[in-house]
């Protein structure tokens, strides 16, 4: 089997206002993604998806499709498309950093794998560990009142856990974290997630603070992926766990957080890692190390979501039971662009039984918000 091409679809998909994000690192109220598709001579094709912001990631639509076309379908076509962590390796030679575009075609080739021998990806991990994945909502960086609001949505959703966009503004933080808390009540799991936007004295003074007032169980990223030592201390000086997101790119971060005693938990994306490989790897860092990970999101669309699930349900070193995964693509979109959505009941998602991603296009869909 040889990859013949690789199609590149850029679409922009609105996502549904109780999920749309404002935090220390601006708004996500759409999503400017990108499709792709890795076709085959026998007939096989792989689905691929490039969850790209830039203002988080530094990579857009154009820049994807760009690099794909330029330098990564020219490294890959004609190769076999099984050779999953061959055809890694040779992309990461042939062009440099850009995760989230590597991890499209990365996901498509898990996918191809997959429905050559009539497997879904999970089993190709490992077989699953756990059959429900259970998620947790973000609630968006905005007033008090609408953040309650967003708090009792998630109820109503079947959902037993949410984390609070803050990093913006200390007091506006700490109203906004009591007002969820008011509404959910006491017996809810709810977390903060900074995304670098606290100075080290700052993060520790509110972490501390709404450990007391509210009863946070966890804090992400409180603050900003520039000096590793800041997390440390951090850590040492908050009562609750200290989740590392935008701290955790790749394995060699993944370790030196461990090494350095810097994180609780690490936030893995399939995204952001170069792919499902690259996760599952720090996924088994992390366990290695004594630590607990969870599936980070940047509101990915149903075919990375997919492949997040298939992640989720295969590796012991991801703790969704005690800090579950953010897959909220079955939920943040009025839309998606699967003909099927993956099932999503009872507060947790599971990972499509079908062969590889075990997803497929609506085409109606796809023409709809192709750009």
């Amino acid at each position: 089997m040889k990859i013949v091409s690789i199609e590149t679809i850029p679409v922009r998909v609105p996502i549904r206002a109780e999920f749309q994000i404002q935090g220390a690192l601006g708004a996500h109220t759409e999503s400017p993604f990108v499709v792709l598709r890795v076709h085959t001579d026998e007939g096989i094709t792989g689905l691929g998806e490039v969850s790209c912001t830039p203002i988080w990631s530094g990579e857009d639509a154009a820049t994807a499709t760009h690099l794909i076309s330029g330098y990564l379908a020219p490294a890959l076509v004609g190769e076999d498309p099984r050779d999953v962590e061959r055809l890694t390796l040779k992309m990461r030679r042939a062009l440099a950093g850009n995760p989230f575009t590597k991890s499209g075609i990365e996901i498509a080739l898990w996918d191809i794998l997959g429905k050559s021998v009539g497997l879904p990806v999970y089993r190709l991990l490992g077989g699953a560990v756990r059959e429900r994945i259970p998620i947790k909502m973000s609630v968006s960086g905005v007033g008090p009142e609408r953040a309650a609001e967003l708090g009792r949505f998630a109820v109503s959703q079947g959902l037993t856990a949410l984390k609070v966009k803050t990093g913006i503004e200390p007091k506006a933080d700490i109203e906004r974290v009591k007002a969820v808390r008011a509404a959910v009540g006491e017996g809810f799991r709810m977390g903060v997630d900074a995304n670098g936007g606290w100075s080290p004295r700052v993060a520790i003074q509110t972490i501390r603070r709404l450990a007391e007032e509210t009863g946070i169980y966890f804090a992400e990223q409180p603050v900003a992926p520039l000096d590793l030592q800041w997390m440390v201390d951090v850590r040492r000086n908050v009562p609750v766990p200290v989740m590392a997101d935008e701290s955790c790119y790749t394995l060699q971060d993944a370790m030196a957080l461990a090494r350095a005693g810097a994180a609780d938990i690490l936030s893995l994306y399939i995204g952001k890692g170069g792919g499902i490989g690259p996760a599952r790897k720090m996924a088994a860092v992390a366990e290695a190390a004594g630590l607990t990970c969870t599936v980070g999101s940047n509101l990915e669309l149903g075919i990375a979501s997919a492949a997040m699930a298939h992640v989720a349900a295969a590796c012991p070193g991801i703790g969704a039971e005690e800090f579950p995964c953010d897959i909220l693509g079955p939920m943040a979109y009025v839309h998606d662009l699967l003909a099927e959505p993956i099932e999503f009941r009872d507060g947790a998602v599971r990972a499509p039984e079908r062969p590889g991603l075990g997803v497929e296009l609506d085409e109606d869909m796809v023409a709809r918000y192709r750009v």
